[in-house]
């Protein structure tokens, strides 16, 4: 779906700038540094209009969020909202999935969230799935052994491929699901989310957990 065109937008994103991160690579190592205190660093790749990002956020205020969108004119509708809400504990970057490890230290992420991604239906776009084998090699490096991984999606092929694909790079896949809110909505929803649930579109999801260094020296030898 291509995202509509947002009047003023620059000075809309400049207007934003105590939760815009611009110089991301600054903080490579040391991200909660931006909140003393906090427990954890969570990452939401693709937050489009950021409703799950500032929603999760606020009910999590001891946890750091950081949603990364590579295109402005849904980013900066997230941001508005982070700021209207007066949250502390979110920040947003523009950037591209594929360059996570040179803005995110190796160890540095508990848990990370890909909520409804670009399916990229042709065999020949594989590659540019978010849960294809190169990706989850990059999100191996800055997640924590035992880190999560937290995917939702409405496609029912990509999520089958994608357990496939999960299996194949020796992750272990927990709490699966075909249908999410069967008996009722669970946990926050994106926007689209609940457009879907609107719909009676079943949600799968499922976590995905990294493994811990002896687990892997295990299932090499």
């Amino acid at each position: 779906m291509r995202m509509r065109k947002r009047p003023n937008l620059e000075p809309r994103m400049e207007a934003c700038a105590a939760v815009w991160i611009q110089n991301p690579e600054d903080y490579r190592g040391h991200w909660l540094s931006l909140l003393p205190g906090a427990s954890q660093l969570h990452v939401e790749l693709g937050c489009g209009k950021g409703k799950f990002t500032v929603e999760t956020a606020a009910a999590h205020p001891d946890v750091l969020f950081i949603g990364v969108e590579k295109v402005k004119d849904a980013l900066v509708l997230a941001m508005e909202k982070a700021v209207a809400m007066e949250l502390k504990n979110v920040r947003f970057l523009s950037l591209d999935a594929a360059d996570i490890e040179a803005f995110f230290a190796p160890g540095e992420i508990e848990r990370m969230y890909i909520n409804f991604c670009d399916p990229w239906p042709r065999s020949k776009n594989a590659k540019r799935r978010l849960t294809y084998h190169t990706f989850l090699e990059k999100y191996r490096h800055v997640l924590r052994p035992g880190g999560e991984i937290h995917f939702k999606t409405d496609n029912e092929k990509l999520f089958a491929w994608s357990l496939e694909e999960f299996a194949a790079c020796g992750l272990d896949v927990r709490n699966v699901t075909d249908d999410l809110h069967a008996n009722g909505p669970v946990g926050i929803m994106t926007g689209y989310e609940e457009k879907f649930y609107q719909m009676g579109v079943p949600i799968h999801r499922c976590e995905i957990l990294m493994p811990a260094p002896a687990q892997e020296a295990a299932a090499e030898a």
